[in-house]
């Protein structure tokens, strides 16, 4: 395979080891490289990708779609092409990447979002289709927008008989598997929850200006809500905006719940700002490089835990474990040692221990 620049490359403030050495592994974020949540996720792989002796390259497509697509033709099609491609199923993007790849000979990892049921059946045989797509890491998104909902009423003051609590929820995006599984959680919820009443659900495709506009209309609409339920930090943010607008104060008047360990929403679960915040799949991309280290050492992916693995890290985060990953995130020192994880040499009933655990240890 053809390497990125040999010699020593400096990429995101990593230094690479001698190119014999090093695996090419080129991320395509779909995020902005302005979004905390896609820096810090990248943050981590590249202390991932510095103890494991492997060469990072990070672009991000600003959430536009088609620049994945353009990325990922580049990558697959020109003349430097990475070992590995590891990308996102965001906006459905994975299946013309798939087909990009035929022939490149660089091998495939999907991350955060794997493709839907509908999109594998349309696949065909993906065996024979695409024998270099090694496998897919994603995060428990659904139980994520269950245990949301489950902590907000938890933490919400007892309503009288006969009393509804009004409810708001705002999603990411419609054609984002992540985006679809945290909603469909959410609805779990309520229906185990006949005392709360979801007064509006809208998509506020993971912008803060966005949601900050239809929070405005929406808490005119209806002010007695009292539980709001957001996809991500920012979204969560410009709901937040918008109440105390109106006269409101987070954490008080109302309950807010998001995902997301920025240091921003961090902060705001320490000030009561925010009730309820889930967090831990920044890592995902951090522990993909590890199965990929392992692929590289002959570890097939498929064994440990299967090719296709949901690793239950999003989880409530309390405010001692908002003070550690603060502290994390300042000094980008995670203390973690990624190649004490790997499978190599290890008994078939090893399991790759990736969750919030191991940073926390």
């Amino acid at each position: 395979m053809l390497k990125f620049l040999c010699g020593v490359l400096l990429t995101l403030g990593s230094v690479l080891g001698p190119c014999a050495q090093a695996a090419s592994v080129l991320f395509l974020s779909p995020g902005t490289s302005t979004e905390t949540f896609w820096l810090s996720y990248s943050q981590f792989m590249q202390a991932a990708a510095r103890d494991l002796g492997m060469d990072l390259q990070v672009l991000y497509s600003e959430r536009e779609p088609e620049t994945t697509i353009k990325q990922a033709r580049e990558a697959l099609q020109g003349p430097n092409r990475p070992d590995y491609l590891v990308f996102a199923n965001e906006q459905y993007v994975a299946p013309e990447i798939l087909r990009l790849s035929e022939g490149s000979g660089v091998k495939l990892f999907i991350v955060n979002s794997a493709l839907s049921a509908d999109q594998l059946a349309l696949l065909g045989n993906r065996e024979e289709k695409y024998p270099n797509w090694l496998g897919s890491l994603v995060p428990n998104d659904e139980e994520g927008g269950y245990l949301m909902l489950k902590e907000l009423i938890r933490l919400h003051p007892p309503v009288a008989p006969g009393q509804k609590l009004e409810l708001l929820a705002f999603a990411g995006l419609k054609i984002t598997p992540a985006s679809q599984l945290r909603e469909k959680g959410m609805m779990r919820a309520l229906r185990e929850h006949p005392e709360v009443h979801l007064r509006q659900l809208v998509y506020g495709a993971w912008s803060r200006q966005r949601v900050h506009e239809q929070a405005t209309l929406l808490f005119k609409r209806y002010p007695k809500t009292s539980l709001i339920w957001t996809a991500n930090d920012e979204m969560a943010f410009g709901a937040m905006q918008a109440y105390e607008e109106a006269g409101g104060t987070p954490g008080k008047g109302a309950l807010f719940g998001t995902v997301n360990t920025s240091p921003a929403a961090l902060q705001a679960l320490l000030d009561g700002r925010l009730s309820v915040l889930l967090g831990g799949h920044f890592s995902l991309g951090g522990w993909a490089l590890v199965q990929l280290y392992d692929y590289d050492q002959g570890v097939h992916v498929e064994r440990y835990g299967g090719r296709d693995r949901q690793v239950p890290l999003l989880q409530l985060i309390d405010r001692e474990q908002a003070r550690r990953l603060l502290a994390m995130g300042a000094t980008q020192n995670y203390g973690v040692n990624f190649r004490s994880l790997s499978a190599k040499d290890r008994p078939l009933s090893y399991r790759y221990p990736f969750s919030l655990q191991t940073l926390m240890h």
